[in-house]
């Protein structure tokens, strides 16, 4: 994993939506190789429950800038300390059909023990990008969508864990930036727009 084009992506920004968020994407140094920490949302959010993310949320007025966003979120979510995390670089701004604009922060995070906070989070999942980016753990769909029109949905199956979603389009992102893998020319299948999604 190389992350020199992480640092020197100069990311689309989203200005335009009704309300900010930020998410942290954790990269976790192990001895058997790099991986990334994922959180599952709990079942009774309101918005994308049961779904695997990364941490973050909204911005609130108290926060200094998107980058606190992040660092305040993923430690009410899961307890990250703010001192011991490494910013590395940012992904693009992405648009969520809950009227958001999300920016994604790159950073190494320490490979301890993070206890999530039940109300939001139901479990986290640190999952190795050797299996991130094996293929054989990777699908995609193409759908007509009620907000975009036809889009690309991507699937990680990595560990009994399905990384899908915003969450997903932004691994396919860091992905093709930070490793060798590519995402594949052509999809998996096309499906219709009413056909069932993972939970």
């Amino acid at each position: 994993m190389d992350l020199s084009r992480v640092a020197a992506h100069r990311p689309v920004e989203v200005t335009d939506e009704e309300r900010e968020a930020a998410v942290l994407v954790p990269l976790v140094a192990r001895d058997d190789g790099p991986a990334i920490l994922f959180t599952k949302r709990a079942d009774h959010l309101g918005e994308h429950p049961g779904q695997m993310s990364f941490p973050g949320g909204g911005r609130e007025p108290t926060d200094e800038d998107l980058l606190a966003t992040a660092l305040r979120e993923a430690n009410e979510e899961i307890g990250l300390d703010p001192e011991t995390v490494e910013v590395v670089g940012r992904l693009d701004d992405i648009r969520t059909v809950t009227s958001y604009s999300v920016r994604p922060f790159v950073a190494w995070v320490p490979d301890t023990t993070y206890v999530p906070d039940e109300r939001e989070v139901a479990e986290i999942a640190v999952l190795p990008v050797a299996d991130l980016t094996d293929r054989s753990n990777y699908e995609s769909e193409r759908r007509e969508h009620p907000h975009y029109g036809e889009v690309r949905l991507h699937f990680f199956h990595v560990d009994g864990f399905t990384v899908w979603g915003a969450t997903g389009n932004m691994l396919v992102q860091f992905l093709e930036l930070a490793t060798d893998w590519r995402m594949p020319e052509e999809v998996d299948r096309v499906v219709d727009p009413d056909a069932d999604l993972p939970s």
